[in-house]
Formats: C-alpha cells, structure tokens, sequence
C-alpha cells in the first residue's frame, strides 16, 4: 500500500445540524482506515461532541483538557477499535461551545507537534459558519459539505459554500448529498446547487458521491458501531467505501497555503 506522501486534511462541515455530517466524517474515516491508510478523526464540535459515540469508543480525556492546559494533544488521543486515532471533542461543557479564532488557531498549531505519520487527518466541524468552524476549515486542504434534500438544508448548504468563497476566498470544496434514494438524486441535488453557485458566485463546486438513504446506517450508530463494522454487506457501507476510493483518487495536495494550516510544518517541508 503507497503510503500518501504528506497528511491530507479534510473539514466535513454542514449548513445546518441533523444532517449526518459526524456519520459521514465517522464512516468515512473507518473506510479510509480499512482500505490501509493511517487516518485521525478530530471531533471539532466543541459542545456536541459525539464521534466517540459513533465509534463506541471511551475517551479518558478530551478537548477541554488540552485547552486547559491540563494535558497536550497527544495526551487526550486514542485509538479507537477500528484503527482510527480520535481527538475527542468536549461534550456538554457549555464554555466550549464559543471558541474564539484564536483558540481554535491554537488547535490547529499543536497539530504540528505530533509525531504521528498521518495519510488523513478528517476534521469533523460543528453546525453552522462561527467564527471558529471558519477557521478550522481554512486550516484544511480541502472542504466537504454534507446537505440533504431539503429546502433548508439545501439553503444552509449554498450559505456555507458562499462564505467559504467570498468571504475567505477558499477553494476544494465539495458537495456530499446524504440520505438520498438513489445515486441519481444525490447528482442531481449536487448539479442544483452547483448551477446556483455558478449562477450567482462565479464559482463551482466538485461532486464527491452520495450515500443513499439506509436505515441500518441509523441502526449501526445506535449500536455505537460504524455501518461497515455493524453491516459490512449494506449499501451504507458500499457508498462509504465508495465515497472512500473517490477520495483516494483525488489529487493530494502538497503546498502550503497562506494561512493558518493543519500540519503546515510538513507542508513546507515537503515544498521546500
């Protein structure tokens, strides 16, 4: 198995919640695993923290204690069952829900201390645009944005995917339609938004693959098991691993942006 050269970093975000963004960050992650690649899961949703549950994995410590100076980022990591190193959000601490920039471009400079060699480090955001959902997607390489059919789902969505592009000037990002009836509705729920977004941004957005509407997708996560784990038959399962393989496929990146990035020591070093 080729290794990836540096650690590709993906922010999966959402317009609004309740729309299986930490299903999908979770199950992408386990499928990316599976397939041989080292991957990290960090559960950035700091008041509602719940990949841990998905995983049905115990987390000791979590993002509270790093932030509190209590323990370092290594120190609150674990392995999950599946292979997957968790970074564990804080859940119910009311103070975590409102970092500030700065706090969270704290986050993402301690991500340069681990020694650990990454392929994939998936940042599985928080609802909605704050101000540090922002910049832990501008940290990243590259954006998937997680919607379902429906109106306001939809409309979150294109707001995200706007203050992505107009406000940060960021690009690679990627649209992923969940709990679809088919492959061909998820394309034609991307090609929608996409026709707005060239409509009316001047820019388009990148199809990355649907997951069809599964209930044992639900089923697995109240058993705190991802499906490939709960249903590895399922067709849950097929499309994460299918949605897996297509970011395999996708070219890594290799430079260093501007600003603020995960891992950018690594970056530059592979650039230089």
């Amino acid at each position: 198995m080729d290794k990836v050269k540096t650690t590709q970093v993906i922010g999966i975000a959402s317009g609004k919640g309740g729309v299986g963004k930490t299903t999908v960050s979770v199950n992408l992650a386990v499928a990316l695993q599976a397939m041989g690649h080292r991957v990290m899961l960090f559960d950035a949703d700091m008041s509602l923290a719940n990949a841990q549950i998905a995983l049905g994995c115990r987390c000791p410590y979590n993002l509270s204690h790093f932030l509190n100076g209590e323990k370092t980022l290594a120190e609150i990591i674990v392995t999950t069952r599946q292979g997957v190193k968790l970074v564990p959000g804080a859940s119910g601490i009311q103070e975590m829900a409102a970092l500030g920039e700065i706090q969270a471009a704290n986050i993402v400079r301690a991500f340069s201390a681990l020694d650990d060699d990454i392929d994939y480090l998936i940042v599985d955001m928080a609802a909605g645009i704050s101000p540090e959902v922002l910049a832990f997607m501008a940290a990243c390489s590259r954006r998937f944005v997680v919607v379902r059919d429906d109106p306001s789902s939809i409309a979150d969505a294109y707001a995200t995917i706007k203050v992505l592009i107009q406000d940060h000037g960021l690009d690679e990002i990627y649209l992923v339609p969940n709990g679809v009836g088919s492959a061909q509705e998820g394309y034609q729920l991307f090609e929608r938004i996409n026709q707005v977004c060239a409509r009316f941004l001047n820019r388009t957005v990148r199809y990355l693959g649907s997951i069809e509407n599964d209930e044992l997708i639900l089923t697995a996560l109240k058993k705190y098991q991802p499906v490939s784990e709960f249903a590895p038959g399922s067709a849950g399962a097929r499309d994460f691993r299918r949605l897996a393989e297509t970011v395999r496929q996708l070219e890594p990146i290799d430079e260093a942006s501007g600003g603020l990035q995960f891992f950018v020591e690594r970056l530059v070093k592979t650039s230089a």
